[in-house]
């Protein structure tokens, strides 16, 4: 075997990996376009939501700190 014929196999097999690999990371043109149609929106929440959230979070703590003592 020539040195070039080996270049051009070992480049070969180098193309096929990189594809794999794209297929696999899911960066492939068709996975893309099926991700950006099928993302949903990102919920919001409300100051007072986010409130009441606080508010429970710091009641559980005054519980858990009012059983230590």
């Amino acid at each position: 075997m020539s040195l070039e014929s080996i270049t051009q196999q070992v480049k070969a097999e180098i193309s096929k990996l990189t594809q794999v690999l794209r297929l696999l990371e899911g960066t492939g043109v068709k996975r893309a376009k099926a991700a950006k149609q099928t993302k949903a929106p990102r919920r919001k929440i409300s100051a007072a939501g986010r409130r009441r959230i606080a508010a429970a979070q710091r009641a559980r703590w005054a519980k858990i700190r009012a059983g230590k003592k």
